[in-house]
């Protein structure tokens, strides 16, 4: 059965780019670029690193760039970490992604509409960055960071 919309999610998908050299040299460089730029600004204002050589018998956790093309158009940036090359005990302790899921949000959409409380929203573009570490973990520096130090 052929469903247009999986088809097109499918065409987006394929035409997001995988790093950030392609990003920029692709015909929507500008706006991937835009999108890098914000994250990065986010990054930055929030203090989220120091960059410094990582001792010799460290770990370093690796990283990459993520793009992509929402439905509605809006081209977004995300840096991830590659948390499979960490070292449980060394580098981290634990690992949690607080996750909503969909049955969770229909009880609170009905108890809201139940008892006619407000329901208030927002975006969090940078949540995780919120957590002070105890452990001290060094990264890989992200494609087209040493440009900016």
């Amino acid at each position: 059965m052929f469903c247009p919309a999986a088809w097109q999610a499918f065409i987006a998908m394929a035409e997001e780019p995988i790093t950030l050299q392609k990003a920029l040299a692709g015909k929507d460089g500008p706006a991937w670029k835009a999108a890098w730029e914000r994250e990065l600004d986010s990054l930055q204002k929030n203090r989220t690193w120091v960059v410094e050589n990582a001792p010799l018998d460290r770990n370093r956790v690796g990283c990459r760039w993520l793009f992509k093309r929402k439905k509605d158009g809006r081209f977004k940036a995300r840096l991830v970490a590659k948390i499979y090359s960490q070292e449980l005990g060394i580098d981290v302790q634990e690992t949690f992604a607080p996750v909503a899921k969909f049955t969770m949000l229909c009880i609170l959409l009905a108890l809201v509409a139940e008892n006619n409380w407000v329901l208030l929203s927002m975006d969090v573009k940078t949540g995780f960055l919120n957590r002070v570490l105890e452990e001290e973990i060094f990264m890989e520096c992200p494609e087209g960071i040493m440009e900016e130090y």
